[in-house]
């Protein structure tokens, strides 16, 4: 059974990409052939044949691959009251969670540019639990306590995965803008229009709806991320009847909570906008990135150890 999820998941995900990139290098090629410069939707100009978005079909497809994706998570990470993680499993709810956030936020803008992302990553993460098949942690797994811990430690770390993909697109995003603003000539100024990567910028919206969603997921994501940390001292204390520990992967998450809580207060108080800001994003990213998956990593595949 878990191999046709497997399967399914898979196949849905990497066809939903491969049509959106065919489709979107049809579009990139149209304006090229009738000689017509692509209007540059990301620089906040509106354009009426720049992406709407994914279609009704697409949406479905998608909305059937979350699914299967979804069961296919609970039932490898949770079999028979048992729980098996590992950082491939959290790979996968990751991207998993990203390729959910994409489809909400599909249904108020248009991000094809971030569907042509997502949708090869969460392919390529859906798999990576057949190559590491993770470890089998403690029985307490099994407490409500720590399953709300583990919902809500994971619904953040979705978040801040689509926010860093989100951040990435922006900087692509400035860099055309500042390039084309730089004393580029006609000419090379007509040849970046028609890249394939300027093409793909065209289809997000403006900077500042990037922007006001990027600050959205972070903001969400830093609250969970909060009760990430404190259900995590209460599941401690609780069930294994001590503090929560300073290891790696507790230093790293206090890291890139703190990280994060400077983006926002920097944020708020004054405005911290621009490509200082959106590294500021991928490096509490990153830290983030290290307590969730690194540490598993060099427990799982180096050491050989459990860790929770």
């Amino acid at each position: 059974m878990d191999i046709v999820l497997y399967a399914l998941t898979a196949l849905l995900y990497g066809g939903l990409a491969v049509a959106g990139w065919r489709s979107h290098r049809h579009a990139a090629l149209r304006p090229m052939l009738e000689s017509v410069p692509p209007v540059p939707v990301s620089a906040g100009i509106p354009a009426s044949s720049a992406a709407s978005g994914m279609s009704t079909s697409g949406r479905a497809l998608l909305f059937v691959a979350l699914l299967a994706h979804g069961v296919l998570l609970h039932t490898t990470i949770f079999p028979q009251n048992a729980m098996v993680f590992g950082f491939a499993f959290a790979l996968s709810a990751m991207f998993w969670l990203g390729a959910g956030i994409y489809w909400i936020e599909s249904f108020f803008f248009p991000l094809d540019g971030l569907r042509l992302l997502v949708l090869p990553l969460a392919c390529v993460a859906s798999l990576l639990p057949l190559a590491f098949n993770g470890v089998r942690v403690l029985p307490y797994s099994a407490a409500p306590m720590f399953k709300l811990h583990f919902l809500i430690a994971n619904i953040a770390y979705g978040l801040f995965a689509i926010a860093a993909l989100h951040a990435v697109l922006m900087l692509l995003v400035e860099r055309r803008l500042h390039a084309m603003r730089g004393g580029m000539s006609q000419r090379n100024a007509a040849a970046a229009g028609n890249g394939w990567l300027s093409s793909w910028l065209d289809t997000l919206p403006p900077l500042l709806t990037l922007e006001k969603l990027l600050f959205r997921l972070i903001g969400a994501g830093f609250v969970l991320l909060t009760l990430t940390l404190v259900s995590g001292i209460l599941f401690s204390e609780q069930l294994v009847d001590r503090a929560l520990r300073l290891d790696h992967k507790t230093v790293f998450a206090i890291l890139s909570w703190v990280m994060f809580g400077a983006l926002l207060t920097a944020r708020k108080v004054s405005g911290w906008r621009g490509r200082a800001a959106l590294r500021w994003v991928l490096a509490s990213f990153v830290a983030l990135l290290l307590a969730y998956v690194g540490s598993r990593f060099v427990f799982e595949v180096l050491l050989h150890r459990a860790v929770v």
